[in-house]
This record gives structure tokens, C-alpha cells and sequence, in this order.
């Protein structure tokens, strides 16, 4: 996703309700100089890619996010895992630049995703599991 579709949908998510290509428009004309046409384009494209759903109003659209902010964050990073030739040197990459509070998210994430019966386990045993099961759950 480009800059341009993020900043749309920050809009998109913010406002909580269906909102046309001119409320964007002239929200985003605030910080920068954008043409209508373009941001119509955004939307489009962000219908045609399912995160918005619209619905027609007279001669234009409404728009409305179709999921949370987290659900497309984290198809953001899907896709950046995606591109790279090797997933566990990225996954290291990435810890790596985590801070010490989002690897701790990380970690909560992991115990979340793996369930109450392995959660205890993992934490009595080695630390060095975890990423381990996050590579391995990830790159199948």
C-alpha cells in the first residue's frame, strides 16, 4: 500500500462512518495539494484491493472501511514478509529493529495466537522458542 492509500484511510478509519471522495479531498488538501481526481482513484483502487466497501449516494460514493486498522497493518507486513527470499533473516531484521516495549507485543502476540495450552509451557521453557515458532508458523 502507497503513502497516498494510507493516508486515506487514516481519514477513513478517524471519521468511523461512510465518508465521500470530497470529505477526503478536502481533509488531505490541508497538508498537500492533491486533485480530486486522484483521491477518487485511491478510493477505487482501495475498493477494487476489498478494504473499503461503497455505496452510492446520488452521482457519487460513499465509502466505508471494511476492516480495523490492525487487520490492515498486519496485511502490510504480510506482504513485506511475502517479498522477501528468505523469511526467517527478515523476521531477525525485524525484531531487530523492535523496541524493547514491541517485542513485548510481540511476545503477548505470540502466547495469544498459540493458546492457553502451550502459553505455560513456552514460558518455563527456553526463550529462544518463540521466534523460532513464529518463523516456522509463518513461512508455511
Amino acid at each position: 500500500m502507497g503513502e497516498l492509500e494510507d493516508a486515506v484511510m487514516t481519514r477513513v478509519w478517524k471519521w468511523n462512518r461512510p465518508v465521500t471522495v470530497r470529505e477526503v479531498l478536502e481533509d488531505l488538501q490541508r497538508e498537500r495539494s492533491i486533485a480530486y481526481t486522484t483521491v477518487m482513484t485511491v478510493l477505487d483502487n482501495l475498493h477494487q484491493k476489498g478494504w473499503v466497501r461503497r455505496e452510492a449516494e446520488g452521482r457519487a460514493y460513499r465509502y466505508e472501511a471494511v476492516s480495523t486498522r490492525a487487520a490492515y497493518a498486519a496485511a502490510l507486513m504480510n506482504d513485506a514478509w511475502a517479498q522477501s527470499d528468505n523469511p526467517a533473516a527478515a523476521l531477525v531484521a525485524f525484531f531487530g529493529m523492535m523496541s524493547d516495549e514491541q517485542r513485548g507485543a510481540l511476545r503477548d502476540a505470540v502466547r495469544i495466537v498459540q493458546g492457553p495450552e502451550t502459553s505455560e509451557p513456552a514460558q518455563a521453557g527456553s526463550t529462544g522458542e518463540n521466534p523460532g515458532s513464529v518463523t516456522e508458523t509463518g513461512g508455511r
